[in-house]
């Protein structure tokens, strides 16, 4: 339950500090830093946490679906299957972004709400009540209106639109880069800990070496590292697979001591926070330029807010507050795509809240309220008939 709570805390996270964009006069420190800076904000904590938590998913998943049956390959199906979906989210989300609104023909608005429309025809988990052949067609026609999306869409500067393209990969197909890393290497190492240990060392020093200007100026080596930050987004979440089956190991054994398990994850945490600062200099902490230091801090950070959320829900058994945020844990990525049709509603309608509402203390509430509301609509989505499942 531990994770599930985890993750939708960190998703409401995410909806809070990515609207804190729409506020003036708030304190610093809630925001991200600057790539040239060094340190870290609330904002640049949220997304490597949200990684981590992406890697310890992936040890219970993979041991839940062998449990029903399943083989290592249909499961390496399923995990493809997942993973490309994402990277498709993200790549449309991104060229939303920097689209041509005139070379196009289309507002950005309209492309975030007809995408993800989109995406949640093709991945909605319709009701068995349905006919066959409705779902079938409403995943047709989404597929279709993405293709059209693609084909008519122009970006950048309007001297030199260029297509439809992998400007980077966006939120969702990073984090579907690094679950695809992480999580084959989970399936093909059956979750061996020696394996996983070396597969994170591995991602942490390649990427020292990029941060060192170590790696050779190679196109190809660049494309195949860049999407997983080269190295930084693979260590945390196979970081976060490496501690779910520390976790699952020392839970499962007889006379299980959550205080073993408390000594265990604040050691590795101490070790981690005194290599992030001991190499600080180096690099810094930054999360835009995803330094070693940030991911280390950050993989610290995720395994003491783990090992509280542990205690607060599974030990001393305090659930009731759950059910508030429930949804942004279960349902987490229909949480993560509505707001951007609340934000397309805003940009049609030009309905703005009055600047009393923007700013300070009064628009961090705002924001923390819409997190809520965001959460709160999801949930009651998903009782109607919204249910994404990758």
């Amino acid at each position: 339950m531990a994770i599930d709570v985890l993750r939708a805390l960190t998703m409401l996270l995410m909806i809070f500090v990515n609207d804190l964009g729409t506020l003036k006069d708030i304190p610093t420190w809630l925001e991200h830093v600057p790539a040239a800076a060094d340190g870290m904000g609330l904002a640049d904590i949220v997304f490597p946490g949200f990684l981590f938590i992406v890697g310890m998913s992936v040890s219970f998943a993979v041991r839940q679906r062998t449990q029903k049956g399943e083989s290592p390959g249909q499961i390496t199906v399923h995990t493809v299957w997942r993973g490309v979906a994402l990277l498709l989210m993200g790549v449309y989300l991104v060229n939303g972004e920097n689209i041509n609104v005139e070379a196009t023909g289309m507002a950005h608005g309209w492309w975030n709400v007809i995408a993800c429309t989109a995406f949640i025809l093709i991945w909605n988990q319709y009701p068995r009540t349905w006919p066959k052949l409705l779902t079938n067609v409403l995943k047709a026609i989404a597929a279709l209106v993405l293709l059209y999306l693609a084909f008519i869409y122009r970006g950048g500067e309007a001297e030199a639109p260029v297509r439809f393209g992998t400007w980077w990969w966006g939120i969702l197909g990073l984090i579907g880069w690094a679950y695809l890393v992480c999580a084959l290497l989970f399936i093909w190492c059956k979750g061996n800990e020696k394996i996983l240990f070396v597969g994170w060392l591995i991602s942490i020093a390649l990427c020292a070496a990029n941060h060192a200007h170590l790696l050779p100026k190679n196109h190809l080596l660049h494309a195949i590292i860049s999407p997983i930050g080269e190295g930084a987004m693979t260590a945390l979440t196979i970081g976060g697979a490496l501690a779910a089956q520390i976790f699952w190991k020392e839970s499962n054994k007889p006379g299980f001591s959550f205080k073993r398990l408390v000594l265990i994850f604040t050691a590795i945490a101490v070790v981690l926070l005194l290599i992030g600062f001991a190499s600080r200099p180096i690099w810094g902490i930054s999360k835009i330029r995803a330094t070693p230091s940030w991911v280390l801090i950050c993989s610290a950070i995720s395994l003491l807010s783990f090992l509280l959320v542990y205690w607060i829900t599974d030990v001393q058994k305090i659930t009731n507050w759950f059910k508030l945020i429930k949804p942004a844990g279960t349902e987490t990525l229909l949480c993560y795509l509505i707001p951007y049709y609340v934000y397309a509603v805003v940009s049609f309608t030009h309905w703005f809240l009055p600047p009393t509402l923007l700013t300070g203390a009064i628009g961090l509430l705002k924001s923390a309220i819409f997190a809520l509301l965001v959460v709160t609509l999801t949930g009651l989505l998903t009782k109607r008939f919204l249910k994404l499942r990758l």
